[in-house]
């Protein structure tokens, strides 16, 4: 038995299928809008791991080489590790998924998405969000509430609702919005410089194709779902947390008024230590209860005193931004350096600038392109002060690189204005919380270090928000145990001018515009005052790059010449590399490259390409060499590849009899341009460059 159910929304067809495939999984189905295709499935382990005190939902979304009609590259000739894209996807739909799961449901949960099919203008990543809310929706997992997911797009004033990825290219707006019947779960995008007004719009019209996506889901929920167990959190022992709350409860608040993370988490460490020891004869084998109720009361008590007390656990205020520091050329050698420190947390930002060659190829389902513009996060365990092993970067570490990459891609000027590669990595060196933002703030100062002629300063800050029932207070820069204990983590930048980027993940099962619409005004107002301390530091772009930067060149040259400028088997452009020490590279549509340390190198290979395509003038005089000689005259090369025929009444002002008593082979010699005919022969005169006393015979 299978059926299939269909949503027009804004001309295409969403369509879900349901009992085709996969029947062995809890929950399956196929999502198709046009010809993207994707099968999500949901699967739940049978029983609880013992002692697992945390919810283990695993989210994987891979792209099949089939999809797009291709078979991968490489040796083994099959899909390896998941690419950026993949990973990037896969956070998308478990950030919209996680918080909706119950308390105290700790089975195990994988959900895969697979890309069957695509039509390469349609993107996958938001059928995947709609695909497994539809499979956990009709499982018997219990995930209660259906989500959906659209993307948005503002193009030419107007919003669009799930634009194709070459309307993406024209749009003011990329926005994807995950969404339940009533409330925004998650978001996450990036922007042209807009308004907050234009960004609430934009959610607004998203929720609306939410909503449409969740009726039919409703349909196909009653039709095909399974009954769902009630989850209920385990109680605590009332004795238990009656004995640990008497023996923590002042130490707690103590350390939960310490500035310091690391002398705060000391003082945690040490009374879990002692309370565990104190209970351990009392309540034999009852360690994870124990930290789970230390945990619990630690939350408490953070949360109560930001909502009665109005502080938080370094003594900041609600809309209170930690201390901040700028620093710019730390780094002797590199090509732009910054070093940016917000309380507790610092990053070492560092710009590198590279030619043509250094841009970073992609192979997806879109097809290949390059990239000209990267930023890449690492997050080494020192800067929390752990002890792990370091490998290749996580998700988290991705995920971060992606928002912080995207914030600042719309301030760095185009090709034709900078025509370099340019390279950010952010270095953490400290974390408590925001590395992400500091990343985008350091990134763009290393960038005004480096020369880099940014349309404006970049900075960004993350907000977060503590709720019980009606009474709600947003916080600004948030401090990781505020990110780990409250109910939403919203990170916002942008220009003076307006948003670039944005990301909102959240614990709870939602919230309404009115809490986000307050969340980005007060993010507002904590950008510019950052952007205030940043231009403190340094306003604008350096005017001249650093002295370590290669130099790049550019020009354009007639595509019919490409040919001449590389010569048989390259040996023209080669000859020219060698010579130099330069780096050349040729577009198709003729636009030249050339990147070289020394500028005296990049002009030398300039010129030496100006004399591979130069088209000889009429009337302009040349130093040619002579490569051959007749009875009627000398052929003397004038431009590298052409010559012209200086004939024997043209040698000299008197008669001249044998060519050989003016001219011989490898002679250099003046010669002027007197006439070029249709064929494109070339006439050329050592008469017309002799004044009447040059005249000589030879």
């Amino acid at each position: 038995m299978e059926e299939s159910y269909v949503l027009d929304l804004n001309g295409k067809k969403l369509v879900i299928q349901i009992g085709k495939v996969a029947r062995q999984a809890d929950g399956a189905a196929i999502i198709r809008l046009a010809d993207t295709m994707i099968l999500a499935t949901a699967v739940a382990s049978k029983e609880v791991i013992e002692g697992q005190d945390f919810f283990p939902l695993t989210v994987d979304y891979r792209e099949k080489a089939y999809a797009a009609g291709r078979i991968p590259g490489g040796f083994f000739k099959r899909e390896g590790r998941p690419t950026e894209k993949e990973i990037l996807s896969a956070r998308l739909i478990d950030r919209s998924l996680r918080p909706l799961f119950p308390e105290g449901y700790l089975n195990e949960i994988q959900v895969m998405v697979m890309v069957l099919s695509s039509d390469q203008e349609n993107d996958a990543d938001i059928l995947g969000i709609i695909g497994s809310s539809v499979a956990l929706g009709i499982s018997g997992i219990p995930f209660y509430e259906p989500i959906a997911s659209v993307r948005v797009g503002r193009i030419e004033g107007n919003l669009v609702l799930n634009p194709t990825f070459s309307q993406l290219e024209e749009s003011a707006i990329n926005l994807v919005v995950a969404g339940t019947e009533k409330n925004i779960v998650m978001v996450e995008g990036g922007c042209q410089e807009i308004s907050e007004e234009d960004l609430l719009s934009a959610l607004d019209f998203g929720h609306n194709g939410i909503k449409k996506i969740i009726e039919l889901q409703k349909r196909i929920i009653q039709d095909w779902g399974k009954e769902k167990p009630k989850v209920e959190p385990e109680p605590m022992d009332p004795v238990l947390l009656e004995e640990v709350s008497k023996l923590t409860l002042e130490k707690i608040k103590k350390a939960n008024r310490t500035v310091d993370k690391s002398e705060r988490q000391s003082l945690l460490d040490e009374m879990e230590e002692s309370v565990m020891l104190e209970l351990a004869e009392k309540f034999p084998e009852s360690e994870t209860k124990i930290a789970s109720i230390l945990i619990e009361l630690e939350r408490k008590d953070i949360r109560e005193m930001i909502l009665r007390e109005g502080l938080r656990i370094d003594g900041r205020t609600s809309k209170e931004i930690r201390p901040i520091s700028c620093e710019v050329g730390v780094l002797p050698r590199a090509h732009g350096s910054a070093l940016f420190t917000r309380g507790q947390t610092q990053s070492l930002a560092v710009t590198t600038l590279g030619s043509k060659m250094d841009e970073q190829k992609i192979e997806d389902l879109e097809g290949e392109s390059t990239k000209s513009y990267m930023l890449h996060y690492n997050f080494p365990p020192f800067s929390v002060g752990e002890v792990r092993p370091v490998r290749g970067p996580g998700r988290r570490e991705i995920g971060h690189g992606a928002l912080a990459e995207r914030a600042i891609q719309p301030v760095i000027p185009k090709e034709e204005v900078f025509p370099y590669t340019v390279r950010i990595v952010s270095d953490i060196l400290e974390s408590n919380g925001s590395s992400s933002m500091a990343t985008v703030c350091g990134g763009t100062l290393s960038l005004m270090d480096a020369g880099v002629p940014i349309k404006a300063p970049v900075a960004g800050i993350a907000m977060g928000l503590i709720k019980e029932e009606e009474k709600a207070i947003i916080l600004t820069d948030i401090l990781g145990a505020e990110d780990h204990y409250g109910d939403m983590d919203f990170k916002v930048t942008g220009s003076r001018r307006g948003i670039t980027a944005f990301q909102m993940d959240i614990k709870i099962s939602g919230l309404d515009l009115n809490i986000i619409q307050e969340a980005l005004i007060q993010a507002r107002e904590a950008r510019l005052y950052i952007l205030d301390l940043m231009e403190q530091t340094i306003a604008k772009p350096r005017p001249e790059l650093s002295v370590y930067a290669p130099r790049i060149i550019t020009f354009k040259v007639k595509q019919d010449k490409i040919g001449e400028i590389i010569g048989p088997g390259g040996k023209n452009i080669r000859g020219i590399i060698e010579q130099t020490g330069a780096e050349i590279n040729i577009e198709d549509d003729g636009s030249v490259f050339i990147s070289a340390k020394d500028p005296k190198a990049g002009e030398m290979a300039q010129e030496l390409i100006y004399k591979l395509i130069e088209e000889p003038e009429v009337g302009k005089v040349y130093l040619g060499k002579v490569k051959r000689i007749t009875p009627f005259g000398a052929f003397v090369e004038i431009i590298p590849g052409q010559d012209g025929l200086v004939h024997i009444s043209e040698l000299d002002t008197k008669r001249v009899n044998r060519v050989e008593d003016i001219l011989n082979v490898g002679d250099e010699v003046n010669v002027k341009v007197i006439g070029i005919d249709n064929e494109g022969k070339i006439k050329l005169s050592r008469k017309a460059c002799l004044l009447p006393d040059q005249s000589r015979k030879r």
